[in-house]
């Protein structure tokens, strides 16, 4: 069920920012028409007949004073944008969107031009449907989006710390104490005038003797061994930590209005 939204602005400036808005909130151009009301709300057309914009309000309201006060608010104004809503939730959306770019309050405008004091709902607020062409009051809702942060707490591992092991070759100077023994061989001469044996006699031949000698040295071997072995390993250990933040909510308080109440609001409309 398509409905129409009708926003009247007093800039050009604030209609064209309205259609960025609705553009961007996924309406189409098919759907959003936007015109110079100055070019197009004049009283009368030169033939005597109602203007086009009157009887654009005509065919959303019936030939009646609201068709009237909003055909009046229209010609003074200077933009008129329209939406071509295809849901309801699309037509309050499209409503809020116009409302926050600067739509004239028709209520109000009305009342100041003296046009018609019986306007119960504001331009941005008027859906038209398009199988009928009425309106009702009871149709039209409002909302306050009650919202409520929630406090979410999650783990991450960071690096904190650590140790590394790192090794190298160093040389140092030994000294060892060795004894060693060296043999020499030695010749001695003595002088000697005595008669020759028998053993003499057998060794009076060509002949040789030998001895050899024979030294201690020192032998340097070495022998690779471990002594010691460093490890690197983890300890875990847990903990518990406590998170304190804030977390913001909407409180919405509920207020029925009086008959007074009424009355005084009303009041300082017709003051304005």
């Amino acid at each position: 069920m398509s409905q129409t939204v009708i926003g009247i602005f007093n800039e050009a400036s604030d209609a064209e920012n309205a259609v960025e808005r609705l553009l961007s909130a996924n309406f189409t151009l098919d759907h959003v028409d936007v015109s110079n009301s100055k070019s197009e709300t004049t009283s009368n057309d030169s033939d005597g007949s109602t203007s086009k914009i009157g009887r654009f309000f005509q065919s959303l309201f019936g030939n009646s004073d609201e068709a009237t006060a909003y055909s009046e608010v229209a010609r003074r104004g200077k933009s008129l944008v329209t939406v071509h809503a295809q849901t309801q939730d699309d037509a309050m959306r499209a409503a809020e969107i116009l409302d926050s770019c600067g739509a004239i309050d028709v209520n109000e405008q009305a009342a100041e031009y003296g046009i018609s004091d019986r306007m119960e709902t504001r331009d941005t607020g008027n859906y038209d449907n398009d199988s009928d062409k009425t309106r009702s009051d009871s149709d039209e809702t409002r909302s306050i989006p009650v919202i409520e942060e929630q406090l979410r707490v999650g783990k991450e591992t960071v690096e904190s710390g650590g140790a590394r092991i790192r090794s190298r070759i160093v040389e140092r100077p030994v000294e060892e104490n060795l004894r060693l023994r060296e043999e020499r061989v030695t010749v001695e001469r003595n002088t000697v005038n005595r008669a020759a044996t028998d053993s003499d006699l057998t060794s009076f031949q060509e002949g040789e003797i030998e001895m050899i000698e024979r030294s201690e040295v020192p032998i340097v071997s070495k022998e690779t061994r471990v002594v010691e072995e460093i490890t690197l390993g983890k300890k875990v250990e847990e903990r518990e930590e406590t998170i304190s933040d804030t977390v913001r909510k909407t409180e919405v308080d509920v207020e029925n209005l009086s008959k007074d109440d009424l009355s005084r609001k009303s009041g300082k409309k017709k003051g304005k």
